[in-house]
């Protein structure tokens, strides 16, 4: 959520925003609603002043022995139009937090501008394509060849965007996501949560997700919503909180299944796991002071990088532009694995700041340590990794001529000590 007081005081800055992420200009009409608002406030609050001085002469007529009923009535009638403006009031507040609600965050100065992922930037590249002296396989071919990896199956159970993992592959993917849980609670500093799986309606929205992305969401029969992701618990861990300055940064980090309808990607990677209505993923989730949160990102990144660097996989790290952001983020470092099977970079980590936007919605505070009021936190959010497209980069990096997979030494472990996943896994 942006901050009225903000837009009132910039109001071409808010437009200039707006138009970055390829919205038309609103400081207008929100200024002209938040003046209508202030206005009606104003109007009761005379009437509060009024009446309090109507008081006052209440009590001196009665002293004088005056009759006081025609002040009563005024008194009255100033209660009754006190209360309807108040009333009044509230109703146009909330229809400015209705249009706030799914405005998207400003960019940060450093964020390139940009429509689409065209206007990204590259920030750097680690690691080199491997070379093979085969033709090289997608995740498909090389799951099925294996006889582990069933679409045909899983659209049986479930319909489009599921797939069946069974053997070598379904330990596979346990054993990353383990894997990563480790190194971030072991080595980072991140504390791991098991957080519910089903949230409702204000924890989606004050991660952003409503009322903007409803379409994206799967809702059960009882409104709750299946997370797209397990930014939206984690984070709101600290909704309606206030923190000591001495307890920031909180780190989170928390691997489950995450559910999207894919509700925009009608005709997109409709072949093979890379966009499925269920995945697992590993989630990152900071909770920063706003001096400290650029930092905080820049180390998030690193974290959710690591993991790539032990697996082995090259990848490269891209700045999106103003268009190709999240709604909720100011600044987001993608992360992009090569695919052999494709011949392409693709997504695999999201790591983003959303500064205080994600705060407001929540009424997530900290404390300065000078005890002076409080001031919102800011949030961070990364996925460290998208555990099924570790997987499918996992294959495709690792195959051989023969349709067998080499298992990366820091995997062994998780795997029972196999170092090749072969037909007969």
């Amino acid at each position: 959520m942006l901050d009225l007081r903000w837009i009132r005081e910039n109001p071409g800055e808010f437009d200039r925003a707006l138009s970055r992420r390829g919205m038309k200009p609103l400081g207008a009409e929100i200024l002209a609603r938040d003046q209508q608002w202030r206005a009606v406030q104003t109007q009761a609050e005379q009437l509060q002043a009024e009446r309090n001085k109507l008081s006052k002469e209440i009590g001196a007529a009665k002293a004088k022995g005056l009759d006081a009923a025609p002040i009563l009535r005024q008194v009255a009638e100033s209660k009754d139009e006190e209360a309807r403006l108040e009333a009044e009031a509230a109703r146009l507040r909330a229809a400015i937090d209705e249009a706030l609600a799914p405005l998207p965050n400003v960019p940060s100065d450093d964020v390139p501008d940009g429509a689409d992922e065209s206007g990204n930037t590259l920030v750097r590249e680690h690691g080199v394509p491997p070379s093979f002296t085969f033709p090289a396989k997608d995740h498909v071919a090389l799951g099925e060849g294996l006889g582990m990896m069933d679409f045909a199956r899983a659209g049986k159970l479930s319909g489009a965007r599921f797939v069946v993992l069974s053997r070598a592959l379904a330990r596979l993917e346990r054993a990353l996501a383990s894997f990563m849980l480790d190194l971030h609670t072991r080595e980072f500093g991140y504390t791991e949560v098991a957080p519910p799986l089903l949230v409702r309606d204000e924890t989606a929205f004050g991660t952003g997700q409503l009322p903007k992305f409803a379409d994206d969401l799967f809702r059960t029969t009882t409104g709750l919503w299946l997370i797209p992701t397990a930014e939206v618990p984690l984070t709101n861990l600290a909704a309606d909180t206030i923190f000591d300055e001495a307890q920031l940064p909180l780190r989170f980090t928390a691997a489950t299944p995450c559910f999207r309808s894919e509700a925009g990607a009608a005709g997109k990677d409709t072949r093979g796991m890379i966009r499925q209505h269920q995945f697992q993923k590993v989630e990152l989730v900071s909770i920063a002071h706003p001096d400290h949160a650029a930092d905080e990102h820049e180390r998030m990144t690193a974290c959710a990088e690591e993991v790539l660097k032990r697996l082995g996989l090259p990848y490269r790290v891209m700045l999106l532009c103003a268009g190709d952001m999240g709604a909720a983020a100011q600044k987001t470092y993608d992360i992009e694995v090569w695919l052999p099977g494709q011949s392409a970079y693709r997504e695999i980590s999201s790591c983003s700041n959303c500064g205080e936007y994600q705060a407001r919605r929540m009424k997530a505070r900290f404390r300065p340590k000078d005890g002076k009021g409080t001031r919102f936190v800011h949030t961070l959010n990364g996925s460290a990794l998208a555990v099924g497209r570790t997987l499918i980069a996992l294959l495709e990096n690792y195959q051989s001529a023969n349709g067998t997979i080499a298992v990366p030494a820091v995997l062994q472990p998780y795997m029972g000590g196999i170092d090749t996943i072969g037909i007969d896994g």
